[in-house]
């Protein structure tokens, strides 16, 4: 995991993104936040059991179905079953230690 600090990568609104095997962060300071670089992590562990590709093409299917649904991107973004994963574990320091592989599923 390499960590790099670019306000350009990260799109608006947010503080970090993952692109296997980087993770971006807007600020530098954010490198201390425990809870999110463990969020990016768990993205980590997601892209690499779909072997990069098949994360984002899921990602962006998973996105255009939950759309339609919700008809709002903020909230199909939080409904997305890898953020639902990631962001109910990010507190969990050992939950990577102990998550079993495609857990993402149990979030759909």
């Amino acid at each position: 995991m390499m960590i790099f600090i670019s306000k350009y990568m990260v799109p608006k609104g947010f503080v970090g993104i993952t692109l296997y095997p980087f993770i971006f962060l807007k600020r530098k300071a954010l490198k201390e936040n425990k809870v999110l670089i463990n969020h990016e992590k768990t993205h980590l562990k997601q892209q690499l059991e779909l072997l990069i590709i098949f994360f984002y093409l899921f990602y962006g299917i998973e996105f255009l179905i939950k759309l339609f649904k919700y008809k709002n991107a903020y909230i199909t973004y939080k409904n997305l079953s890898f953020e639902r994963e990631a962001y109910q574990n990010e507190k969990d320091f050992k939950y990577l230690k102990t998550r079993k592989q495609w857990a993402f599923i149990n979030y759909l």
